[in-house]
């Protein structure tokens, strides 16, 4: 997450004319039913979605052209810019040898982590899984396990502690709780990324995934430690090791992500530091005080040192938004560049790829459920406390 982490439900109510913007269609309309289509009209279907795909290709050029002749020229001048801000090339000869010096002498490492869960009325377990990789095997690969229980004060009676449980279970979801223990799970696991980066790594170049001040770091998912923690990983790693580059994969910073589809292939742009970013994280986080002077401590010291930016390895392929250390930024996005050119109708790093997959075979939800299954069953539980469907997303 670029920003400050977005509530799950929204605490505004959205007005007619907003969705009649975003949609094209009045919301009285799509709530009638006898609006919808009757089972699947292939024909139809299959039309509508050429029609709306083409405009929305054809807009997207128009928008191409207008970056490229109009914003890009002008990255240098925004508010807080950059210096170095503006766009690139990267030449065949350059990507040619981080393959042959960095990549394939195993010089580069990648970093993934994974998260499987269980949870029923008496337990919730959860299992992150951390797996680093390199172009010569795998570095290594490391897991926790964590198992939460409900606890109550020692009742009186069987009664009293029967009706504690169920108080306990059925406001679960209602309150914070359950939702910081979400939080912990991802922070723990994003946290550990880095520091497998930092610690169990010995390339001279890392590769994570995402933003590396992610939100959930910066804020600590709500817990003292993990943040503190998390700022201590992320100093060494930005003013110690800073031969560092993160990828991120998901369409987060979609202004800055359509002007990454004005780059032409081979070419990458700079665009700015992650301090705006960072401080509007640690702006819009409830901390404690001292919490609060840590976050910001970091944020004036170590962001401005970070520089976002975006690359496009093919005309075929989705730009990518990427992270690196202003001493290095230009060699961090060649070897992002490099690694993602080997599948250029994805455009993305294939070591990231790899560690992802290395980490869901060895961590992933079938091996974890087989374990669960197991215990359960020697536990004389079978499956009586699996519900039968996930919840419905």
């Amino acid at each position: 997450m670029s920003r400050g982490a977005p509530p799950e439900v929204p605490d505004t109510m959205f007005g007619d004319d907003d969705y009649r913007e975003a949609f094209g269609e009045e919301i009285s309309s799509t709530l009638d039913l006898d609006r919808w289509s009757t089972g699947l009209d292939l024909d139809r279907v299959m039309e509508r979605f050429r029609q709306e795909i083409a405009t929305a290709v054809q807009k997207e050029g128009r928008l191409r052209a207008a970056v490229r002749s109009e914003i890009f020229p002008k990255l240098g001048t925004r508010t807080r810019a950059l210096p170095e801000a503006g766009v690139y090339k990267v030449t065949p000869e350059e990507i040619s040898l981080i393959h042959e010096r960095l990549l394939f002498r195993g010089k580069v490492d990648a970093v993934a982590g994974s998260h499987a869960a269980h949870d029923s009325l008496p337990i919730g377990i959860s299992q992150l899984g951390v797996g680093i990789v390199g172009y010569q095997g795998t570095t290594g690969a490391f897991s926790q396990r964590l198992f939460r229980k409900e606890m109550s004060s020692r009742a009186a009676s069987p009664l009293q502690e029967a009706k504690d449980f169920i108080e306990m279970r059925q406001n679960r979801y209602k309150g914070p709780k359950d939702s910081m223990s979400r939080m912990a799970c991802r922070g723990i696991r994003t946290y550990a990324e880095r520091l497998a980066l930092l610690t169990k790594s010995s390339a001279e170049w890392r590769m994570g995934l995402g933003n590396p001040c992610a939100h959930e770091l910066l804020s600590g998912s709500g817990y003292a430690s993990l943040l503190r923690c998390s700022l201590s990983v992320l100093q060494r790693l930005i003013h110690e090791h800073k031969k560092f580059v993160f990828v991120s994969g998901a369409l987060h910073d979609r202004g800055f992500l359509t002007m990454g589809f004005a780059l032409d292939a081979g070419e990458y742009c700079l665009l700015e530091t992650l301090q705006s970013d960072s401080e509007d994280i640690v702006e819009g986080w409830e901390y404690g005080s001292q919490g609060k002077r840590m976050a910001w401590q970091f944020v004036r010291d170590s962001t401005p040192s970070i520089v976002k930016g975006l690359y496009r390895v093919s005309d075929y392929s989705a730009p990518r938004l990427f992270y690196a250390h202003r001493e290095h930024v230009h060699e961090a996005a060649w070897v992002a560049m490099a690694d993602s050119m080997l599948r250029p109708e994805r455009g993305f790093p294939m070591l990231l790829d790899v560690a992802e997959m290395t980490c869901r075979s060895a961590f992933g939800d079938d091996g974890f459920l087989g374990l669960v299954h197991d215990a359960y069953a020697q536990a004389g539980a079978n499956l009586q406390f699996f519900s039968e469907r996930t919840t419905r997303r």
